[in-house]
């Protein structure tokens, strides 16, 4: 078995812990704390990142698994294909269960997101492995700059509420592919950038030539922010980066520092030698082995805690702060307990049984 590449599992549990802070502050929002409020940018920058790491790091495992099957003589696609989309797609309703917006949460049972985006990316997978490194990185540029040509068919001035909800089966599929929460399109751009990382292992200068050209742009959003007296980053509303719906500036940035964070933690790992934080960050690699498994159960805890909280009056800052850095920081001990004790217990384990 090749073994794991432990960079890899460190931003791999980065980004699911990260996640896990962006929604426990969601639910738990202190009290006196508005959307423009220092605090509040500084946790929504978590999340803005996060969900592009785990996102991207998914591609990395889908592309890589993929050339993988490839090689095989019996390839046997749909028994491949099928397990992962059918779990995935559950999963996801298991999440919209547990924060139903019925009961104090944010999604309706049959809201498409991350999760559904991952389910319709491996379907993808024959076709993504197939295709040149050139034309993928044709594709990205194309998912990258989609929501300039969409337009206003982003929903870019929706409520929340009408992100997440449909009144029909064509509704959904407008949400599942363009307009929802994490839609095919253009978040399919860090599934290919997922796809390109993992061809640029061994060539470090493409991927550093991307770097350079984010962060190039990165300087101009500022530019941008600062000559057009704009927010420079919001989840949702007159921002130059906004997360919901994800415009290309988002994306732009987003995908560069997901590139760097890989750098700075990948050390010569790729080539052979070890990660730069080989055993400083080695408590994490649990977390990175299980991400989907924390995922879908930090959601079920959030669901109770908005189940209580519905109706209640918002917590002093202290409070919510202890709350929601408690509850990120208890998934590594869990993991580190869960590996050591139940490893086979887990959606990553029926995953690997199943297909």
């Amino acid at each position: 078995m090749v073994p794991r590449l432990r960079h890899v599992d460190q931003m791999r549990a980065i980004a699911v812990l990260f996640m896990v802070e962006v929604h426990t502050a969601a639910i738990l929002p202190p009290q006196g704390i508005s959307e423009g409020h220092p605090m509040a940018f500084v946790a929504a920058a978590f999340g803005g990142m996060a969900a592009p790491m785990f996102v991207t790091l998914s591609g990395w495992g889908i592309y890589k698994s993929g050339l993988k099957r490839h090689t095989l003589l019996e390839k046997k696609w749909l028994k491949w294909i099928l397990p992962r989309f059918i779990l995935l797609f559950i999963c996801q309703i298991l999440v919209n269960l547990a924060l139903n917006i019925d009961r104090g949460g944010r999604f309706y049972w049959h809201t498409p997101g991350v999760l559904t985006l991952l389910a319709l990316a491996t379907i993808l997978t024959p076709l993504i492995i197939t295709i040149s490194t050139r034309l993928r990185s044709l594709m990205m540029i194309i998912m990258i700059l989609s929501p300039i040509f969409l337009g206003e068919y982003n929903g870019m001035n929706w409520s929340w509420d009408h992100r997440v909800g449909s009144i029909d089966f064509f509704d959904w599929m407008q949400r599942l592919f363009w307009n929802g929460t994490y839609p095919l399109i253009p978040w399919l751009s860090y599934i290919f950038l997922g796809s390109l990382i993992y061809d640029f292992k061994n060539n470090l200068h493409s991927r550093d030539r991307l770097i350079k050209i984010g962060l190039l742009i990165t300087i101009l959003t500022f530019l941008i922010s600062i000559l057009q007296k704009r927010a420079w980053a919001l989840t949702s509303g007159d921002a130059v980066l906004t997360f919901f719906p994800a415009s290309t500036s988002f994306l732009i940035v987003s995908g560069t520092m997901v590139l760097i964070i890989m750098k700075i933690l990948e050390g010569e790992e790729p080539r052979g030698g070890f990660s730069r934080f080989e055993n400083k960050l080695s408590s994490l690699e649990a977390v990175g082995k299980i991400t989907l498994t924390i995922y879908v159960l930090h959601f079920l805890v959030l669901g109770a805690a908005a189940f209580v909280m519905d109706g209640r009056p918002r917590l002093d800052i202290i409070t919510a702060f202890s709350i929601t850095i408690l509850h990120t920081l208890s998934w590594i001990p869990f993991a580190n307990w869960h590996q050591k004790n139940i490893s086979k217990i887990s959606f990553e384990n029926l995953l690997r049984k199943i297909s």
